[in-house]
């Protein structure tokens, strides 16, 4: 596949160049100049464990300079969504598909407003990177990739997909119902992100204290009641999930712990906002997400420049 990631940070680097390494071509597309240089420079800088590869892969912030292509993977921030859709737009034309491995929801609705449905496929992944200095990621952890098509359609071109990623090592499940999926890992993101971003603490010190776990289930089960209302299946106890992926990846900081680290705007509104949003629709309270969210609108509304 001739293949195009859009936002080129962490994830998507290790995405573009596990595919890479399996032998497909590659472009990785991103406004940072320094990253783009680095990368055309020396190639891409992967830690993993005690490990460090370099993977030659090509990098570009000009999207004339990338052709067409079977497969846009889109990992940009979901506030950079909207014009993502229009790069994938450009790339994609009217076959190629367009895959969103982001945080939070509405990505893949915002997709669908300049693509066709039918050619947008959605997901979660558990691998885990963090990205070091230009030219150079670490891959912190691995696990299992789920995606599905946004509308029944769209099925074989998300098995396509799922095994083009499970041949090149990244293990890739195919669900038909994908928004569900979509909301399981909303809920872990609801209990971890924005408490860890707005205290400072890494994701295992949320189970240290008795209040901070409550503030988290608090979180997670009015989540959970919007779901339900809204007929989202939940499978499992969320709570319990949250708990599990926290201490799985205790020495993690959140991503988006990490963005209030650099004065990054975040994806509060495709989180914790988003369950406010779909709360308003639905008619039911959820306060904690309300003050979670306006806390962190207001600390990213008053970053020190």
């Amino acid at each position: 596949m001739n293949v195009c990631v859009i936002g080129a940070g962490a994830m998507g680097s290790l995405f573009g160049s596990m595919l890479a390494e399996y032998g497909q071509t590659v472009t990785l597309f991103d406004i940072r100049q320094d990253h783009v240089d680095a990368i055309n420079a020396k190639g891409l800088t992967i830690e993993k464990e005690e490990t460090i590869r370099r993977i030659q892969i090509s990098a570009t912030t000009d999207i004339n300079r990338i052709g067409p292509t079977d497969l846009c993977l889109v990992f940009v921030k979901s506030t950079h969504t909207a014009d993502a859709a229009e790069t994938a737009g450009q790339l994609a034309g009217q076959t190629g598909l367009v895959l969103t491995l982001q945080n939070g929801m509405g990505n893949a609705e915002t997709l669908c407003d300049r693509l066709d449905p039918s050619q947008v496929i959605a997901g979660t992944t558990s691998h885990g990177a963090t990205f070091l200095q230009p030219g150079a990621i670490r891959h912190a952890g691995s696990g299992d990739t789920v995606i599905g098509p946004w509308e029944e359609k769209g099925m074989a071109g998300a098995e396509r997909v799922a095994d083009l990623f499970s041949k090149a090592g990244i293990n890739t499940l195919v669900k038909e119902n994908v928004r569900n999926v979509l909301w399981s890992k909303l809920l872990i993101n609801v209990g971890i992100n924005a408490i860890t971003a707005l205290t400072g603490i890494k994701n295992g010190q949320l189970l240290d204290l008795a209040q901070t776990r409550q503030l988290c289930r608090e979180a997670v089960n009015e989540a959970e009641t919007v779901a339900r209302t809204i007929d989202v299946s939940i499978v499992g106890d969320p709570v319990e999930t949250v708990f599990k992926v926290a201490k799985a990846t205790g020495a993690n900081r959140s991503s988006m712990g990490q963005d209030v680290d650099n004065h990054r705007l975040t994806e509060i509104a495709a989180i914790n906002g988003y369950i406010v949003k779909m709360a308003e629709q639905a008619g039911v309270s959820v306060p904690v997400n309300q003050t979670l969210t306006s806390l962190m609108e207001t600390l990213q509304s008053h970053y020190e420049k």
